[in-house]
């Protein structure tokens, strides 16, 4: 079973959203499509299911060219971050629908609503509307009916926004392996580069309608092919610098001067864009190799036992992340520091030429 795309792509009032796409997704793998609001996840979700069709190229399903072909037709469940339920329908009745559509029977119909509704903890409220449940509740009442439909293809477009934390947590762990045993191909789009993470399996990264990578998520996230890929797979945003290789030494900005990295020594000398990631910056050298820049802190956001600590650096903008509760002086001068070893060099357009020997295990 595959989700053959070859050559799509999507055009609306003369505004590309989807420029020519190939992509192929196997029988039961999960598969993240991850990208910023408005890079075409969505758009590229409702090609996947026929509820728009590609200007340009074709879509197959298991060998069947199903470009054309009415969404009705396909066997596909589809969940937005917008939750759709019928409000007139019980919690019951919602979950149940897709299977009496297909008209199985009654054991049957009761057997799975049961078993989905345990999963999404709403038992306790089958017998109630979609009305009178939170938001929360709604979207799991919308997952329920999704996992009973036993789709061959489930996308599932930011699915979990509106949950609270705590259950965030539980279906991201769950999800996987819940379509995973019903041998489907799974699609999860979000934005988050840490849910992608946690979600395992394939990450496709997009940028302005492209697919700029696609492979298993880990190597995705420890090999980027480029800076665009690197910037979209890091939360905060990769920070950037320029260097310049010369021998056996290599300057990072405004006089830095350091032994040039083993990473970097198979490169000709020239200028050049090293990427670090926000928990590679930090306020205590982390060994005797590493490069101490001076900044300025524009803001700090304390997510609890970390923080933020936003930076300036001669104009260019860059974030940190470190350990504990730091109360720090918005405008103060301080000192950051950064391991050559954990940088990423890119090419002037981009290309990803060495990556960090650590490969961002953390």
């Amino acid at each position: 079973m595959t989700l053959k795309m070859e050559g799509v792509s999507k055009s609306v009032d003369g505004k590309i959203h989807i420029f020519s796409t190939d992509l192929t997704l196997q029988k039961g793998t999960m598969n993240v499509l991850l990208g910023p609001t408005s890079a075409g996840k969505t758009s590229l979700m409702r090609l996947m299911a026929g509820l728009d069709v590609p200007n340009t190229g074709k879509i197959f399903w298991e060998g069947k060219n199903v470009t054309g072909m009415r969404v009705q037709d396909r066997k596909v469940a589809m969940v937005y971050q917008q939750f759709i339920n019928y409000p007139s329908m019980t919690v019951y009745d919602n979950i149940a629908s897709p299977m009496r559509l297909l008209r199985q029977s009654a054991k049957e119909v009761d057997a799975a609503v049961r078993e989905a509704a345990d999963l999404m903890q709403l038992a306790p409220m089958l017998n109630r509307k979609p009305l009178e449940l939170s938001g929360g509740q709604q979207q799991r009442c919308a997952l329920a009916r999704a996992l009973v439909k036993k789709a061959g293809l489930v996308l599932l477009d930011e699915p979990l926004a509106n949950l609270d934390y705590k259950l965030r947590e539980e279906l991201r762990a769950e999800i996987p392996r819940i379509f995973e045993e019903s041998g489907a191909i799974f699609v999860y789009a979000t934005t988050e580069p840490e849910e992608a993470l946690l979600l395992g399996g394939n990450t496709a990264t997009l940028w302005e309608g492209r697919i700029t990578q696609f492979d298993r998520t880990p190597l995705v996230y420890r090999r980027p092919v480029d800076a665009r890929t690197a910037r979209v797979f890091s939360d905060p945003p990769m920070n950037f610098l320029t260097v310049t290789k010369s021998g056996n030494q290599i300057s990072f900005g405004s006089g830095h001067i350091a032994p040039t990295p083993k990473h970097f020594a198979g490169l000709a000398d020239g200028s050049y864009t090293a990427g670090f990631r926000p928990n590679h910056l930090g306020l205590e050298p982390q060994n005797a190799q590493s490069i101490e820049f001076a900044t300025h802190l524009t803001v700090t956001e304390i997510t609890g036992s970390e923080t933020f600590i936003h930076l300036n650096h001669h104009g260019e903008r860059w974030v940190g992340l470190v350990h504990g509760v730091r109360d720090l002086p918005i405008g103060t001068a301080i000192k950051t520091y950064l391991d050559p070893a954990h940088a990423y060099i890119f090419a002037p357009d981009g290309a990803l030429l060495s990556a960090a020997p650590y490969a961002e295990a953390a």
